[in-house]
């Protein structure tokens, strides 16, 4: 990796590149990490070495690592060097954590525990929405729900609109906590839902349950949305097994 200190437009090159380098070099370690190059309790190689492997500055090695320490997936211990983390300290809800473990994220079960923690919450948050939501509030949801349906056999824009779905939800639930968790499972909420909208041909059954949830805001019933909120996890459990997730 070529960086030089040449000027370029009032800048060296080395402050025009140094974030796409940066960003290379932690998505590089990150990437290793997640694929068990570098396995959980070994050692990283040394700063220099880094410099070394990637061509780059000691400054741009310690920042990558310094992001990654935020991470959870590495801890620098005195006298020893900087190790991997156990997976269980790795911040699995971030999403470059997510696109670097790719297919490994099932050795974590990590879809269970999203679906378990949307059981916990999603229907108590629909209940609670369909006393509180506001008319705009609704009005999103059922916009959200309608760009699901005109999404056709297009499953990226389907899950942009079915995640959007999902949010707007818990924050019509006035809950704070539940408006807090949505941007906290964002991510992982939008990696599950692409598994299980790809796993189906036909995804009217989705799109009517979507719907019942929208019309019991509508007619401010509590019991129906949660019904209808438990219907739509049913799904996503039933889709995920036949993805093999």
């Amino acid at each position: 990796m070529d960086v030089t200190r040449e000027p370029q437009g009032g800048k060296t090159d080395l402050q025009v590149r140094r974030p796409r380098v940066q960003k290379n070099v932690t998505a590089a370690i990150g990437l290793d990490i997640c694929s068990d190059r570098y396995a959980v309790g070994s050692v990283l190689p040394r700063e220099s070495d880094l410099c070394e492997m990637y061509g780059v500055s000691r400054t741009v090695v310690r920042e990558s690592l310094k992001i990654l320490s935020t991470k959870g997936l590495v801890h620098s211990r005195p006298r020893v060097g900087t190790v991997v983390c156990e997976k269980t300290d790795w911040n699995l809800l971030d999403p470059q954590i997510l696109e670097w473990m790719g297919p490994r994220i099932h050795d974590l079960d990590l879809f269970g525990c999203i679906l378990e923690t949307r059981r916990t919450v999603e229907p108590v948050a629909a209940a609670f929405a369909a006393e509180r939501a506001t008319v705009q509030e609704i009005a999103d949801l059922d916009g959200a729900w309608r760009r699901m349906r005109d999404a056709g056999a297009d499953i990226e824009a389907f899950t942009r609109a079915d995640v959007q779905f999902h949010e707007i939800l818990l924050k019509a639930s006035h809950n704070q906590v539940f408006r807090q968790l949505s941007s906290i499972i964002h991510a992982a909420l939008i990696y599950a839902l692409h598994r299980s909208n790809e796993a189906v041909e036909d995804r009217e059954e989705a799109l009517l349950v979507h719907r019942e949830l929208v019309e019991a805001l509508r007619l401010r019933d509590p019991e129906a949305a949660r019904a209808a909120s438990n219907r739509t996890l049913d799904l996503a459990v039933r889709d995920l097994a036949l993805n093999g997730a």
